[in-house]
């Protein structure tokens, strides 16, 4: 168990494409374990890979209140998206920054979960936001790309005084 580092945005490594999992294997099944810890730690309620330097096809999300019902999607992919909605959406690679963002309202998703067992989930709500979001990531997205460029150079630039305001 070990708490990593996030990227931050800009990052360019953010904007890597995450590569399947070719095996579940103990390294990944200790990964998945380290970015639960992470998210949960952020405190967060998803967590892509790629957003800790490891750019797999690996996704943990968990948006229970208590947070007791963690899931793990390797190599998901969407079978089936449905409906439009807007809803405000914030990630910890760009902490603090929050926005509107529109996305299918419902998804079908296929995957490998935990133990490397295909299963299909149909999502709705939040949990279909969060596995939407997540999965930009894998596709080297973060969501600040869906705003106005006038947004995302304001977010950029904030986001470099933080990090200078650090070093």
């Amino acid at each position: 168990m070990a708490i990593l580092d996030i990227l931050a945005y800009p990052d360019p490594r953010l904007y890597q494409v995450a590569q399947p999992v070719k095996i579940v294997d103990a390294r990944v099944t200790k990964l998945i374990v380290d970015m639960a810890d992470t998210m949960y730690a952020a405190p967060g309620i998803g967590l892509a890979a790629i957003q800790i330097n490891e750019p797999l096809q690996i996704i943990t999300i968990d948006i229970s209140e208590d947070k007791s019902q963690l899931l793990t999607f390797i190599n998901p992919e969407i079978v089936r998206k449905e409906g439009q909605a807007t809803n405000e959406e914030g990630c910890l690679s760009v902490p603090g920054i929050y926005d509107k963002v529109e996305r299918a309202e419902s998804v079908t998703v296929t995957a490998l979960d935990h133990a490397g067992i295909h299963f299909t989930i149909n999502a709705s709500g939040l949990l279909a936001v969060c596995i939407q979001h997540e999965m930009d990531h894998l596709l080297g997205r973060v969501f600040v790309d869906y705003l106005s460029p006038l947004k995302r150079q304001r977010i950029k630039s904030k986001m470099k005084k933080r990090e200078r305001l650090r070093a």
